[in-house]
């Protein structure tokens, strides 16, 4: 009997010693802020464990889920150090249809600053827009990702939070005709016939910001299942890894001009007003960009655009590429605050 026990005691230590060991593959060393951005913070994530896969509430979801990929995202998000706030996804498959996902499980899960493993947010079910509205408790200065997983087929995907202390400093980049040569890019690039191209030395000038320590804030008035597809453009052709992108939450095409002019500007005096971001910078092209722009008091002399409205309203001009701008006004400027006060 003796001998039983302490062969059942030797037994459960050998067990508990093992799932330790395997918590412990799944941490990693706490992500230290230093006051600018970890672009690199999805990298930086340990693996997570997903929930296990569960049968779909509704006979549709499986065939849905069977039949088309998913095309999943997440609405962005920054907020001020120990705020709460609320991250909007939305879930759907196929390119063309993108069905919702509706009255469907979802878990959500947070990573950041100052942890070493995921965080269990919870369990949220999907509305008849197969959208959730996931409350995230107040974090300190940093950047986070959030993770949601489908609970019937373990499709995953990512969100970006940004926890920012008073005036922290951003510039801010439309995507099309902006980054992309043109603003009929989008469409070869969403129906998957092309990659859009960008124009020479963008791609060179984000890196530069970010080495300088600046917040890049992509926001682009495409409809939010255009998202999935402008991560892929910005990490695979620009090599910006995956971050703050903005796009439109309504998922309809928004007319050009004061549609776009509002979407903008309403984000832009968010930021600044509500979450005390301090936009240093802002590239466009259209006369939407720039109006949106001024609405929100970023000024002339720090507003570049480019193509047939480039200097028009007393904008600077960046001319037909990145090539002269960067090497005349984007390597000399000063590294942000973020780095000058380290």
């Amino acid at each position: 009997m003796k001998f039983t026990v302490k062969l059942a005691i030797c037994i459960s230590m050998v067990h508990a010693t093992h799932v330790m060991a395997s918590q412990q593959s799944d941490q990693v060393p706490p992500v230290i802020y230093d006051g600018c951005s970890a672009y690199d913070i999805a990298s930086l994530a340990p693996k997570l464990k997903n929930p296990p896969v569960k049968s779909f509430r509704h006979h549709y979801s499986q065939i849905l889920t069977h039949w088309f990929k998913p095309f999943h995202m997440v609405h962005d998000g920054v907020a001020n150090p120990g705020k709460s706030t609320t991250m909007t996804a939305k879930f759907d498959y196929d390119r063309v249809w993108h069905k919702d996902l509706e009255d469907e499980d979802i878990h959500a899960y947070l990573f950041g600053t100052g942890m070493q493993q995921w965080m269990y947010l919870g369990r949220y079910t999907t509305n008849s827009d197969g959208t959730i509205n996931v409350k995230i408790p107040g974090q300190k200065a940093g950047d986070y990702v959030v993770r949601m997983v489908v609970e019937g087929d373990g499709t995953a995907v990512d969100g970006f939070l940004s926890v920012r202390q008073p005036e922290h400093e951003a510039i801010v980049f439309d995507l099309d005709g902006t980054l992309t040569i043109s603003d009929a890019e989008q469409v070869g690039d969403y129906i998957g016939i092309k990659t859009a191209t960008p124009f020479y030395y963008a791609k060179e000038t984000l890196q530069a910001y970010r080495e300088k320590g600046y917040q890049l804030i992509f926001l682009s008035a495409r409809p939010y299942w255009l998202a999935k597809d402008s991560r892929d453009w910005l990490q695979n052709t620009m090599q910006q890894p995956d971050w703050h992108l903005h796009t439109n939450e309504n998922g309809e095409l928004i007319e050009a001009g004061q549609g776009h002019k509002a979407f903008k500007a309403d984000y832009l005096k968010q930021l600044q007003k509500e979450r005390n971001i301090k936009v240093v910078r802002a590239y466009g092209n259209a006369q939407s960009d720039i109006d949106a722009y001024e609405e929100a008091g970023i000024p002339k002399a720090e507003t570049y655009i480019l193509g047939e409205n480039a200097g028009s309203e007393g904008t600077q001009a960046v001319g037909d590429d990145y090539v002269y701008h960067f090497t005349s006004v984007v390597t000399s400027m000063p590294d942000a605050k973020c780095k000058q006060f380290k």
